[in-house]
């Protein structure tokens, strides 16, 4: 009888966002729409009334604030993130490990029970409230080594993100990024900027972030339920690191070393690897993956790749489901 695979849980995270997603399944999807309204409800304990501002400009067509600005981009992903998380997780499949990327990871140590969805929401609403003070910029993708774009790194920009052998993300403040976005097109660089309007996985956002460890240091923490890989560290995190305030603080700063933590989740054996966000972004990573590529381990994408209208959210969550139950992960959905 075949071993059966892991089932592991890919949690997107800053530049994945875009509007309405996943809302096709608000009010169709009865445990993702309770997992959104609690962090919506969390969100008014805070402050008085952002939950339902969140949510506003999360559903509406025309959002009072960008979903690109942090005040919405992080506490949003956060929350679709985890919802998706408990929706797979009422198929009966308890995730073996978790691997998110960025603001993915504060969602994934919530489903890890690292933290309560109550602390960890007041965590990632108190981030993005403190970014709002750091310099406007942003992130850029770039089909290159890490060696290829050094030259054009100027002090200001850096090395943001590897998420894959050519897939380099650069961070930094405008006009720096904007410098470097250029030299690289004159070089004939393929370039595309991520929607984000900070700097994120950049120095830059240091200062702003400066004395928020006492805010992090007040929240108790517990050893992962599951086995829950950093992006940071390239590794699993064990009852120490996540009980360091310093590891979560400097998350938006540090570069997230993707491609290095998928290898290490893919060492450990063979997997199903379930993209639990909006976009396909890292399931299309994943399948560049040699262990994909060879079969031994697969890849499942719970929304569409792109935005569109709500049916497309819900029949790509139902073909995710009957995919994972064909790999015997769960049961077969009811017909």
């Amino acid at each position: 009888m075949a071993k059966r695979r892991a089932l592991v849980l890919l949690l997107p995270g800053q530049g994945s966002q875009h509007p309405r997603m996943a809302a096709g399944l608000y009010g169709t999807e009865p445990v993702f729409t309770a997992a959104m309204d609690e962090v919506f409800g969390l969100a008014d304990i805070g402050t008085a009334g952002e939950g339902e501002r969140l949510r506003a400009d999360w559903l509406g067509e025309r959002p009072a604030v960008d979903l690109d600005h942090v005040t919405r981009s992080q506490p949003l992903l956060f929350a679709v993130d985890h919802a998706l998380g408990r929706l797979v997780e009422s198929w009966g499949a308890r995730p073996d490990a978790l691997l998110g990327h960025s603001i993915g990871e504060l969602a994934g140590a919530v489903l890890a029970g690292v933290f309560t969805l109550a602390d960890a929401t007041r965590l990632v609403l108190d981030r993005a409230r403190l970014l709002t003070d750091a310099p406007p910029g942003g992130m850029l993708a770039v089909a290159a080594t890490p060696e290829d774009v050094a030259p054009f790194l100027d002090g200001e920009v850096v090395v943001g993100a590897l998420n894959g052998p050519r897939q380099t993300v650069l961070a930094g403040p405008d006009p720096a990024l904007g410098h470097v976005h250029r030299a690289l097109e004159a070089e004939e660089f393929t370039c595309r900027r991520l929607p984000s309007l900070s700097p994120f996985h950049s120095p830059a956002l240091a200062p702003a972030l400066a004395g928020s460890e006492e805010a992090v240091a007040a929240v108790a923490t517990s050893a992962p339920s599951a086995v829950l890989y950093s992006c940071y560290t390239a590794r699993p995190l064990g009852r120490e690191d996540v009980a360091d305030p310093v590891y979560w603080t400097r998350q938006p700063v540090a570069p997230v070393l993707f491609r290095t933590a998928l290898d290490a989740v893919l060492s450990d054996g063979d997997a199903v690897l379930v993209e639990t966000g909006p976009g396909q972004g890292l399931a299309q990573l994943a399948r560049r993956h040699p262990a994909v590529r060879a079969g031994r381990s697969a890849v499942v994408s719970l929304l569409p790749a792109r935005p569109g209208p709500p049916g497309y959210d819900r029949a790509s969550v139902a073909a995710a489901r009957e995919s994972l139950a064909s790999h015997g992960l769960i049961g077969a959905p009811p017909r």
